[in-house]
């Protein structure tokens, strides 16, 4: 059996539009975004990194793809909005008028990127 534990392993998941999936991280988000062969790197804290990949028949992912823990939900929900991110509802999660939900864990708030995928920024104060 091989040892994985020592792989640098990294997640991926798939885009049905690279440019504008590729603004929305780099421009909307603020991320170092990479491309090479039409594949895009996310370059994420930590030194961790996200591979996007092309598919013609993307179906956006039913749960959360990736999470931005943060020291301070409340702002990140405010610029997110101010720059026209519009925040998922999802019944008894107990989300504020903001779209935070509170009542289950951390304090967390879920949107979508252009191909549909669902992303969340969460609260970490760790």
């Amino acid at each position: 059996m091989p040892n994985l534990g020592h792989s640098k392993a990294f997640s991926s998941f798939a885009t049905n539009d690279v440019p504008a999936t590729k603004a929305f991280y780099a421009e909307t988000l603020g991320l170092e975004v990479t491309e090479e062969n039409g594949l895009l790197n996310l370059h994420l804290g930590g030194g961790s990194n996200v591979l996007v990949y092309p598919k013609d028949n993307h179906e956006p992912a039913t749960y959360t793809v990736l999470n931005f823990p943060l020291a301070d939900i409340e702002t990140a929900v405010d610029a997110l909005a101010a720059s026209g991110i519009e925040f998922e509802r999802y019944e008894g999660t107990g989300q504020d008028e903001r779209g935070i939900a509170r009542e289950f864990g951390p304090p967390i708030a879920w949107f979508k990127d252009p191909a549909g995928n669902i992303l969340a920024v969460l609260e970490d104060n760790s």
